[in-house]
């Protein structure tokens, strides 16, 4: 078993907080250990609860569907959410299970090191930019350390308003522009030069 999935294993077993006694499943996070692109939405909702995968829902087969309009599967990229487990009713995570989750996502990242992490939602967000609003940064890549943070509106809140909807499917297309623009750049570095796997 290599460090992730046992990672995964841990989350499945978690009791750090209250949310563990009302799961059906702990929901770690799928995807490549290899995977350039993360994508962190919020938490788990009633048919990721079921199914302990993240993004199986409506919200999931949207994402699905961006991630087709940009020439990705969602073999190739790694989903988690900011929580493992679904809050009572879908309501929004307490900081306190946010902290006690914070841990698992830190180590998730650590080990697939990602070149750019898409949040979806505000408190994906607030993981890596607790000052900013997403009504301000979505659609922008923001380098963060050795990363770059991308903002999205979560695919779920899309859904229900047609406005958003727009919105997310256009920042999807920045997306694909950036990772292909990236791509290039890293295709077009001369070859005597030491080659990094940058996708900026």
């Amino acid at each position: 078993m290599d460090e992730l999935e046992a990672l995964h294993q841990e989350v499945r077993g978690c009791t750090k907080c209250p949310l563990a006694r009302g799961r059906t499943l702990a929901v770690p996070g799928e995807g490549p250990r290899s995977a350039r692109v993360m994508f962190v939405g919020e938490a788990p909702g009633f048919h990721e609860d079921r199914q302990g995968r993240p993004f199986v829902g409506a919200a999931g087969n949207f994402l699905t569907e961006l991630l087709a309009s940009i020439g990705l599967r969602r073999e190739e990229v790694y989903i988690t959410n900011i929580i493992k487990c679904r809050p009572p009713g879908n309501r929004d995570p307490y900081m306190d299970e946010i902290e006690a989750c914070s841990p698992y996502l830190d180590r998730q990242v650590e080990l697939i090191n990602p070149k750019v992490i898409v949040t979806l939602g505000r408190y994906s967000l607030a993981h890596w930019l607790p000052n900013a609003k997403i009504s301000q940064v979505h659609g922008k890549p923001i380098r963060v350390g050795s990363r770059v943070i991308f903002p999205m509106y979560h695919p779920a809140a899309a859904l229900h308003q047609p406005a958003l909807k727009r919105t997310v499917e256009e920042d999807f297309r920045k997306l694909g522009a950036f990772l292909a623009g990236a791509l290039k750049a890293e295709e077009e570095e001369p070859p005597e030069e030491p080659r990094q796997l940058s996708l900026f």
